[in-house]
């Protein structure tokens, strides 16, 4: 037993908790994460024929993929179907209990009803299912116990059994609902792939969040352009061009050659170098000074692009050119940040 023990303090009253060993939370931690991955890892060894079955029974599903379980293996169940409908697999989640008692008009002929129950005899599943077989929805039995009713009644059974839970008393649902979770993941994996599912894709089930901005936010929509763009000819003294920098905030100027062509960027950075070298600026040139391999990008690149660039190169600006090569914009770090793309 762990070394916890309550005693009372001097007046009485309150409990006095001695805490427990340190050494043996961490041996309890390492028994846990060790009991749980050795169950899923002997989950591969089971992958075979029913899977796959399952998998393409799931992709020819006509109308949804109902997902139900009670207990600690109906959050895993709640988990699987939220996984499923955000990587393309039009799915949600039916609490048994409340089947019962109408919500399973919510369940069609065109269905596939994946159930979750590590015993496989779940009453208020099995009392759902003879309904759900004369409807003609098609059914999917994820639990540790292939003698089960519950298996018994599916069109495909997934073994999702550990040999011992991570309890100690081997009775809360730990490595159980873990290999659940990892089976239902499996699942969720395999048809992302066979559909094809992308990016693009994945940002319009994830608009919100940072996810959502990483993925939908493109240069084009943070890009500063027109007149807000810091441009200077080649030919324009280090003067103007520091007077450029400064009116545009971005602490740099693009510089361009009578052509309009992109040639080269100056930025604080590069004045900071040319300010250890020299201090007579009054006849220097932009085009004597200024860096002529500049880093750019293209406007329908996504944002996450150019901060990932940002941060390969160390700079905090990027100039935007189209696919001539034509200068279109600027980028500076702040206008991601602003954006929340980083």
């Amino acid at each position: 037993m762990p070394d916890i023990t309550a005693t009372q303090d001097p007046d009485g009253h309150r409990p006095v908790t001695i805490q427990p060993d340190a050494q043996r939370l961490l041996e309890i931690a390492r028994d846990v994460l060790s009991i749980e991955a050795a169950a899923v890892l002997s989950l591969r060894e089971r992958i075979g024929p029913t899977f796959v079955t399952a998998v393409r029974l799931l992709l020819a599903c006509q109308g949804r993929v109902v997902v139900s379980g009670i207990g600690k293996s109906g959050h895993i169940a709640r988990k699987v179907a939220a996984t499923l409908a955000s990587t393309g697999t039009p799915a949600f989640f039916v609490h048994p209990a409340e089947a019962i008692h109408g919500d399973l008009g919510m369940v069609t002929r065109e269905d596939v009803f994946v159930a979750f129950s590590n015993s496989g005899e779940t009453d208020e599943l099995l009392t759902i299912m003879p309904i759900l077989k004369r409807q003609g929805a098609r059914l999917i039995a994820i639990t540790g116990n292939t003698g089960s009713s519950l298996a018994d009644l599916a069109d495909v059974h997934l073994d999702a059994g550990v040999e011992k839970e991570a309890c100690p008393l081997n009775l809360a649902p730990t490595a159980s609902t873990t290999a659940a979770l990892a089976l239902g993941d499996a699942l969720a994996v395999a048809l992302l792939d066979a559909r094809g599912f992308g990016e693009d894709d994945f940002a319009r089930s994830h608009p919100g969040g940072a996810l959502g901005r990483r993925l939908l936010t493109h240069v084009r929509d943070l890009m500063h352009t027109g007149a807000a763009m810091p441009v200077v000819r080649e030919d324009a003294l280090l003067t103007e061009a520091l007077l450029e920098i400064t009116r545009k905030g971005m602490a740099m100027t693009a510089v361009l050659d009578d052509r309009q062509r992109l040639v080269g960027v100056f930025t604080d950075g590069d004045l900071r170098r040319l300010l250890e070298r020299s201090q007579n600026f009054a006849q220097t040139r932009i085009g004597d000074v200024m860096n002529r391999t500049p880093r750019s990008i293209g406007p329908d690149r996504l944002a996450a692009e150019a901060a990932d660039l940002m941060e390969q190169f160390r700079i905090n600006q990027l100039l935007v050119v189209d696919a001539a090569g034509a200068l279109v914009g600027a980028l500076h770090i702040h206008d991601l940040t602003h954006a929340k793309v980083i």
